[in-house]
This record gives C-alpha cells, structure tokens and sequence, in this order.
C-alpha cells in the first residue's frame, strides 16, 4: 500500500451539507445576514453567512477560529471559507454592542418560530415530554443551570471560580423539548452561582426564543442557585391568564428545615418513583410545607426527598442524616392542588419529585455545549468570546434542527450523543462530481447510515421557505 495526496472531487465531512441546508432552508442564514447588514458596513464577506459556517465548523468538531479552515476542502460545494481573521471581526461586534444582540436574539426567534411550527407538523409531532408515564402535552420545559469553563491561559474576564479552578462560570437556559440552546450569558469566573440580576436576564433571554404560540404553559427547572426571593417572585408574577408558569427549583437545608423533617410522622412517607413510573425500593418522599414556616414566608411548597446514602456521601451527612440513616433533598415549587394543567396527578409529591429530578439531563445539555465550542473559549479578548458563546449556541440549534426535521424517527441518531452524530454521519466522507450542470455528492454504497443521509437530505430539501 502506498499513499498520495492528488485525489479529486474528495469531500471530508460530508455532514456539513446537511447542516448548511437546515441553515439556509430554515432561513437562519438570510435572517443573521440581515442583522449584519442593519450596522451599515458593506463587508467582503456576508456576516451572517461566517456566523452559520462557523457555527457549522463547531458542530463538527472546530475548538478554534483558525479551524474553519476545516471547510477549505468542501470550497466546491460553500465556496471558500472565510480566514480566521474575518470570523474573528465578524464576532467582535456581537460582544461590543448590546443592540446587536437584541438584532441578533430577534432574528433567531423569529427562525425558531418558524422551525417549531414545521416540527409540529411533523407525523410525530411536536416533542412533548414525558415524565414517570405521564405526557406534559402544552408545555414547554426550560432548564436553567451554570457551567465552569476553564482558562489554559491568560484571558480577559477569566478569574478564580468557586471550585478554585480559573476560568469562566456561564450561565445558560435549554429548551428540554427540542434539546435547543435558547440563552446564554457569558461571566466572569468570579460571578456567584445564585446571582440573581443573572438568572432574572437569562430566563427573560429564553422565554424570548419561545414562540408567543408556546408560551402559554411553561415550567422553569432550576437547582439550589435558584432559591432566591428575587427570582421566584418574578416567575409567580409571569402567571397571567393567558399563561401559565410553574417551576421546581433546589432548597438549601437549615436547621429549621431539619426539624421540620424530624417531625415528620412515619405514616407520611411515600415511596418515590423512577423516571419510567415505577416505584423506587429506596427513596420516599413527603410533603414538608405544613410544618415548615419557611414555606409560608417564601410562598412556596415543599417537598422532601430522602434515600439511603452512599459512600461518597458519608462525610458530608448532618447528624439528623446521620441519626435516621437517610440523606435528605428538599425541592420548593408553586405547584398546588390543581398542578400542571392537563396532566392528571401532577400536584402529587411523588409526580413533582420525579418531575423536578429529571432537570439532571440538563447536565448532558451542559456536556453537549461543552463538546460544541465551549469546553475553552478560542480569544484572548472578552468581545470575541462572547461572539464565539453566540455561535456555539447555534451550532447547538443546527445540530437539534436538523435532527428533529430529518432524522426524527431515526430510532438510533435522533436522540444520539454528539459524539455518535459525528461519527455516524457528520464526518462522513463523499466524493463531488459534475453531471450535466449539476453537482452531485455521492457517499459509499457500504455506508451503514447512508439511508438516514439520504433520508435527511430529502426531508430538509422538502422544507417550505420562511415567510
């Protein structure tokens, strides 16, 4: 075997095709070309179209600006790709200037509008949660949480963080439904996990990316930084009568929350629930709100949450755990006797309990982002970064988009690991060639997903225009 470097018409990453086409048939491309264009500078190079193939880049796998030149080798099919210097000015103004943000968070949920009305229309339709066997239909699940990105070396805004690790802390909001990025704020490592002024922007960024048609019933999934009077009057005052909101969020134990615990009869205990429903041997759960004046000062409902404690907990048990053999979780929610609307037995404690458990997945959203250009921010200069979080976040979309228009009864890729998407398809390689004024990307008969390309590519091509 010898090797050579003179092959033709070769294409690397052939699921970058798809990628572009869910961007330019969703309208994502034309709708931040038109933001860019709204500065008033007349550039070489459409900025909204170096936003989308960067964004294209992070999907496959690009930790750097200088990476786009990845797509060097697909020139035949996007034309050649902008330099690391012109995505480096593309995303500067997008940290500069709050007003272009506003364009630029507009733009993208007008798009998303548009790509959940075509998601709905789907023969699946829109993807509805379901939680211990019941089916929140009508409501859309928006998880709040922060991450730590770590600096490998001198960065604006980059500080020591509360894991003493150095770095950034963001704070983001995913949709659950659709596995979409809606919002994130880049902060400095410094910025505290429970800070209000941040959560109350966040959740205003992302109830914004929801379509007015889907925002009449949301519940808002936050853990223990969430716990701030500031934040859960705001969620209560959303509540209007055109729409309802309800949220779960974490609850640092006090003493006075422990002794409400003690008090507990034993008759109370109920047994907690898995996530498929059934019952879990091991954990129970009872409802604290009577005996806790906390609730009361805070407006809120309590539930608690005990199981056997494991190894890595036992240093850190308190002496009622220690003395009962429990370890103990509380979770406040303003979920009362009628509930979600339109699920039955949702104001059950055992329902919230797993309800409110299931925000863990937005753990594997956070790993998701980091593995999509965030594990560490390419620039030295705080304005790039915040330009590189943006496109990180529509890569995510991109990636989500295009899953749950093409690949959406695909039982293994529709709900895969990024890591399996490029595995099985977006690095998938093709050959180009030219037939009759026509360009055709042709991929190996072997290929074992080569139907769920061709599956994709056919759907997406089917996509109406945005109006």
């Amino acid at each position: 075997m010898s090797v050579r470097v003179d092959g033709k018409g070769l294409i690397g990453h052939a699921g970058a095709v798809l990628l572009r086409k869910c961007a330019d048939q969703t309208g994502l491309a034309g709708a931040l070309g038109a933001v860019f264009a709204r500065l008033g500078t007349v550039p070489v190079w459409d900025r909204g179209v170096v936003l989308v193939q960067l964004a294209v880049a992070i999907t496959l796998g690009a930790t750097s600006m200088r990476q786009i030149v990845l797509l060097a080798h697909q020139e035949a099919l996007f034309g050649a790709p902008p330099s690391d210097s012109t995505v480096r000015r593309s995303l500067e103004p997008v940290g500069e200037g709050e007003r272009l943000r506003i364009w630029i968070a507009r733009a993208r949920a007008r798009v998303r509008r548009h790509v959940w009305t075509l998601i709905a229309q789907r023969e699946a339709g829109f993807p509805w949660l379901q939680v211990a066997g019941k089916v929140l239909t009508g409501w859309i699940v928006v998880d709040i949480d922060a991450t730590l990105i770590t600096a490998h070396s001198p960065k604006e805004g980059a500080a020591a963080t509360f894991k003493k690790t150095w770095g950034f802390h963001p704070l983001g909001a995913w949709c659950a439904n659709a596995q979409e990025s809606l919002a994130m704020l880049l902060r400095k490592g410094s910025a505290g996990s429970n800070t209000v002024a941040d959560h109350l922007e966040v959740l205003a960024a992302a109830i914004e990316q929801i379509p007015a048609r889907w925002r009449a019933k949301l519940l808002i999934r936050i853990d223990g930084a969430g716990a701030t009077h500031d934040l859960l009057e705001r969620l209560e005052k959303l509540n209007t009568t055109r729409r309802t909101v309800r949220f779960t969020v974490g609850w640092a134990i006090t003493e006075v929350d422990e002794a409400a615990i003690a008090a507990l009869p034993t008759m109370v205990w109920e047994a907690a629930l898995r996530q498929d429903g059934t019952v879990h041997p091991q954990a129970g759960v009872a409802e604290l709100t009577g005996l806790n004046a906390r609730a009361g000062m805070w407006k809120v409902r309590l539930l608690v949450r005990r199981v056997k404690p494991s190894g890595r907990h036992a240093a850190k048990l308190t002496a009622l755990e220690k003395q009962t053999g429990w370890k103990y979780s509380i979770i406040a929610t303003n979920m009362g006797p009628r509930g979600m609307r339109g699920v039955p037995g949702s104001h059950q404690a055992q329902f919230i309990d797993v309800l409110h458990r299931s925000h863990a997945t937005v753990e594997d959203r956070v790993r998701t982002s980091k593995a999509m250009g965030l594990r560490n921010l390419p620039s030295k200069t705080w304005n790039v970064n915040v330009g590189w979080v943006l496109a990180a976040n529509i890569a995510a979309d991109l990636d989500a988009w295009t899953r749950l228009l093409g690949l959406y009864d695909d039982a293994e890729l529709a709900r895969a690991e990024l890591q399996t998407m490029r595995y099985c398809l977006w690095h998938l390689p093709a050959r180009l060639v030219s037939h009759a004024r026509r360009r055709i990307v042709k991929i190996s008969a072997t290929w074992p997903w080569r139907q769920a390309f061709l599956t994709c590519w056919a759907r997406l091509c089917a996509l109406p225009a945005p109006t």
